[in-house]
């Protein structure tokens, strides 16, 4: 089955994280968010793989290329004016021949099993399956309603606190039939959220959605980038944490040199070629991007440090998230 990851976003409330790169750039314990979506899809056997971009896109084909470093095979739909999730998707209509494809987010940081959720779909013989969520709060999302047998039969855009219907949201993640562009325009932003799926409702045309129990986040803000990291070095989500594990939660890249007498406090993630001088504490959870040096007596606490830079003697960052080459 052919997949489409959605990497067009301009990310805009995860700035200034954004600013200088696309939203599936931003690094997960080290990693780009989306090269761990990359790694879910081989995990599932899905190598065919076409990504539409638009925000700083060279970023994104210059680190992945065609894919063959994660075995599997990327091409690349670019988007001089953004044409939402599904105008993107119908763009690259050809790319699926006429089968049945998946759509996943490219900025999300999920462990879904999509094996499962494609067998499920083929039970339903749905025109379209949508990824559902549960969710703790749905005043701050677009709910979904389902009847007994799954079929979606509404939504709830942001209900009030106590006044939600459903607390399951969509994830962004779709198994589609090929006639699903039977209801996408050429040419035109088009978005499956706000037009697509609540025409299919109106007209009565059964679609499905798939409750899944595993981790989704969709790493909308800051607050939410910090947990996600987070959670990955607690194992709250299963996805390939970058280095060896020395020790119980503390991971470390390739050539780093850590002073003897430094303090370290799991969880912990040091990326490749990081120095690390005499006193300094590192205390989790904590990720430090590779190619940073970290000098004497500085105290780094809870936060995230992308690749490159400088943190100098007694300094304290407590909380942060540093961007790349910061000194």
């Amino acid at each position: 089955m052919k997949v489409m990851i959605l990497a067009a976003g301009l990310g805009t409330r995860l700035r200034p994280l954004t600013d200088l790169i696309s939203k599936p750039m931003v690094p997960i314990v080290n990693k780009p968010v989306m090269e761990h979506i990359i790694e879910l899809l081989e995990k599932h056997d899905l190598k065919e793989i076409i990504v539409n971009l638009h925000w700083y896109p060279e970023v994104i084909r210059d680190y992945f290329k065609d894919g063959s470093r994660f075995n599997v095979n990327i091409q690349y739909s670019y988007e001089d004016e953004l044409l939402g999730t599904a105008g993107g998707v119908k763009k690259a209509k050809d790319f699926f021949e006429n089968k049945t494809f998946l759509v996943i987010s490219g900025d999300a940081l999920t462990d879904i099993d999509l094996s499962n959720l494609i067998k499920y779909h083929k039970q339903k013989k749905s025109l379209c399956t949508m990824v559902l969520t549960n969710v703790d709060e749905p005043s701050a999302y677009g709910v979904v309603i389902l009847n007994d047998e799954k079929r979606i039969t509404g939504f709830q855009e942001k209900p009030p606190q106590g006044k939600e219907k459903s607390k399951l949201a969509n994830s962004g993640i779709y198994v589609f039939e090929p006639e699903i562009f039977e209801y996408i325009p050429d040419n035109e932003f088009y978005d499956f959220g706000a037009d697509v799926f609540p025409h299919l409702v109106k007209e009565n045309i059964p679609i499905y959605g798939y409750t899944h129990f595993r981790y989704w986040n969709d790493v909308g803000n800051l607050i939410e980038y910090m947990k996600g990291n987070f959670d990955v070095l607690n194992d709250k989500v299963k996805v390939n944490i970058p280095g060896t594990e020395i020790s119980k939660n503390i991971w470390i890249g390739e050539n780093c040199k850590i002073h003897k007498d430094v303090i370290m406090s799991p969880p912990i993630c040091i990326g490749s070629n990081c120095i690390v001088k005499k006193n300094a504490k590192l205390l989790g959870p904590l990720i430090i991007g590779n190619d940073t040096v970290i000098m004497e007596r500085a105290i780094l606490y809870k936060g995230i440090k992308w690749g490159s830079g400088y943190i100098g003697k007694d300094a304290s960052l407590i909380g942060a998230v540093i961007g790349e080459s910061t000194k």
